[in-house]
């Protein structure tokens, strides 16, 4: 009877042990296949990429920011879940990134809805609580991000709307020219990739209200898109700076800061006021540039030539004009039917800052170049246009008509160049540069001089940066002048050159930076 009982208490036993191990496997067969049962979404095919668009922030309720161009990515995290990372967000003056792991998506026809909820410790802000919700259709996504940062007790709102990316977008985002055209500017800007900067330099003349009114014009790289736009007035008034935004096509963003770099003098000459010198029965009437301290041409000189019954003249004021009224055209006088010496071969036409102080027996120290000059010569630039005369000469040598040599290989040059010269040498004397050494003295400290004398058809404008001799450099200690020097024929001061050899100049100036005393 007992060994009966023991029997039947097994056998339950045994069924108990059955039923709950069955039990136990069945639990662990739903826990293990849970995922399986999840919905199956074409993640990678249809919703996983980058996305570019726009964020729309508020701070308790506050706008802070509409249309922030960032993008976001989107990844699969499981069959029906995914993780939305926002890189780079930019809040209270930190860069920051959010990545929620777990968004739960859910098909709705052809769009997906996608939730989620994650506290994070960012960086230099402690703990958030995030909370997104979203959709994705046809390739666009909306989301809204609710953030609440514990730490400062503030919740942030953003926006965010973007369409997806297929990896084939350039990434390029450059400002790859940037002009302001203005006579105000005197350095037109510089782009430097390096830095993200963009600088120009304007005239000291230039007022806080000129600055209000620049308009920078500019390009940028292909199929991409720039906030502002090019060709809108700028205030660069009180050392304000301008931020360009550009946004390559694959939402990469690259930021340039344009600014004033500092300021510029200008020595200007636009040849728009002359002066008449009466003629007498030694000279010929002629004209000249004003302003007659500042400015000389070779018309005195050539103006005695009446003397031996020449009528012609050297400098003349033309109508045919860059800007305003009026330029200077200087012309190349063949005499040689009349050399002497008394009378130089030919008589080329110039221009030059200093003064012209007739010298009989040494022409070409008649010419004294330069005028004071306290500042560090940058820039020379201005417009002309040259025709050289048919028959080329040599007469450095003739002292009558025979001795002249005609060259028939050799087609004229004008000659254009500023050089800047110390004024005062060792001494304590005065320096002053003439024909004889304005290309050779060891008192020149920099020049600027135009390499092509050739023929211009039409105005063509030079702008030449000085380049500073061998051993040589500004110094605020020393006191200088500077030369500007041009010339129907670039050997005229040695009585070569061709007649009717014309040069027409207009609006010659010299750019220079005041330097402080170390």
């Amino acid at each position: 009877m007992r060994r009966l009982v023991l029997t039947k208490q097994d056998d339950f036993m045994k069924k108990n042990l059955f039923y709950l191990f069955a039990l136990i496997c069945s639990m662990s067969l739903f826990t293990a296949c849970s995922d399986d049962d999840d919905p199956v979404y074409p993640i990678e095919e249809e919703l996983a990429g980058t996305y570019k668009g726009t964020l729309d922030i508020e701070l308790d309720g506050t706008s802070i920011a509409n249309g922030m161009p960032k993008n976001i990515t989107i990844a699969k995290a499981g069959n029906n879940i995914v993780s939305l990372e926002l890189k780079d967000f930019s809040f209270m003056g930190m860069n920051l990134t959010i990545k929620l792991e777990k968004c739960v998506l859910k098909q709705n026809g052809t769009s997906y809805t996608f939730t989620g909820s994650q506290e994070l410790n960012l960086s230099d802000i402690g703990k958030c609580s995030v909370d997104v919700a979203g959709t994705i259709n046809n390739g666009k996504v909306e989301a809204d991000l609710n953030i609440d940062v514990l730490q400062l007790g503030q919740k942030v709102k953003v926006v965010y709307k973007g369409t997806k990316l297929t990896g084939s977008e350039s990434s390029e985002a450059k400002i790859t020219g940037f002009t302001i055209d203005s006579e105000l500017v005197t350095e037109q800007p510089v782009i430097d990739e390096a830095t993200g900067t963009i600088a120009f330099k304007v005239s000291d003349t230039a007022t806080d209200d000129d600055l209000k009114t620049l308009k920078p014009v500019f390009t940028i790289s292909e199929k991409a898109t720039v906030t502002p736009v090019s060709g809108v007035v700028q205030d660069f008034s009180n050392g304000k700076t301008v931020t360009y935004t550009v946004i390559s096509e694959n939402g990469t963003i690259s930021e340039y800061v344009v600014s004033v770099a500092g300021r510029q003098s200008e020595l200007k000459f636009s040849f728009e006021e002359w002066e008449t010198i009466a003629g007498s029965f030694l000279t010929n009437e002629y004209v000249t540039p004003q302003p007659t301290d500042l400015l000389a041409t070779s018309a005195p000189g050539a103006a005695f030539l009446k003397l031996f019954q020449i009528t012609d003249l050297p400098v003349f004021k033309t109508d045919d004009k860059k800007e305003g009224e009026f330029a200077i055209e200087l012309v190349t006088m063949d005499t040689s039917a009349k050399v002497s010496a008394l009378v130089p071969a030919i008589t080329s036409g110039s221009v030059f800052t200093g003064k012209f102080v007739l010298n009989t027996g040494d022409r070409i120290a008649s010419s004294k170049f330069g005028i004071a000059y306290d500042k560090r010569p940058v820039y020379f630039r201005g417009w002309y246009k040259y025709a050289p005369g048919a028959k080329y000469i040599d007469g450095s040598k003739a002292t009558k008509p025979e001795e002249v040599i005609e060259k028939t290989d050799i087609v004229d040059e004008c000659a254009i160049q500023a050089v800047l010269y110390e004024a005062v040498d060792a001494d304590g004397q005065e320096v002053i540069l003439t024909g004889h050494d304005i290309n050779s003295s060891d008192y020149r400290v920099a020049t600027a001089k135009l390499e092509d004398g050739t023929a211009k058809a039409e105005y063509t404008y030079f702008d030449i940066p000085f380049t500073f001799l061998t051993g040589k450099a500004y110094e605020t200690s020393k006191s200088y002048k500077l030369a500007i020097v041009c010339s129907s024929s670039k050997d005229g001061d040695s009585f070569m050159g061709a007649g009717g050899s014309t040069l027409i100049l207009d609006e010659l100036e010299v750019i220079g930076e005041s330097v402080a005393a170390e």
